[in-house]
């Protein structure tokens, strides 16, 4: 990540650098190296164009819909909302498994556990290393535009870069 990219600012005023210090305490226990892993991951099981992008409250803190802190509810009970930014990724997902057809998929979860296959394995892995639900959708780059600018949801680019 550039400097540029770690010092500019989200709508939610939390820059990458803050919502990266956020995920690393939150989501990996503290642990730098254990995120590098988890990127390191993305990177071999997706294709070279795509980004990783995390969202929600592992970056923030707090979730978006009610404000409540990350794991509320206790050690392990929030999840990780990882979006894969790309076209190649995109047709991963099942034709019928998207909010917005071929653009904006419905994420791949407990809930919705064979919207693409082709990530089932990665999503396992990177459960088990996290010890928490992974949730991973995908989406094309002008959406996360519009989340963040329009919606006040800001994200964290893990791997990749948005264009």
């Amino acid at each position: 990540m550039s400097q540029d990219q770690e010092d500019e600012k989200a709508p939610a005023e939390l820059s990458a650098s803050e919502m990266r210090e956020n995920l690393v305490r939150l989501a990996f226990g503290g642990s730098e190296t254990k995120l590098q892993h988890f990127c390191m991951i993305l990177e071999k099981a997706l294709p070279p164009d795509t980004a990783g992008v995390m969202r929600g409250s592992s970056v923030t803190g707090t979730r978006w819909e009610d404000g409540c802190e990350f794991d509320a509810e206790g050690p392990g009970t929030s999840d990780l909302d990882l979006t894969l930014v790309g076209g190649e990724v995109v047709d991963w997902f099942d034709p019928e498994a998207f909010y917005i057809p071929g653009v904006h998929s419905m994420p791949l979860c407990d809930e919705r556990p064979d919207v693409c296959p082709r990530l089932t394995d990665l999503r396992a892995e990177l459960i088990a290393m996290v010890g928490r639900p992974v949730n991973i959708q995908a989406t094309k780059d002008w959406i996360m535009f519009l989340r963040e600018r329009l919606m006040g949801q800001p994200y964290l680019t893990l791997i990749g870069k948005l264009e």
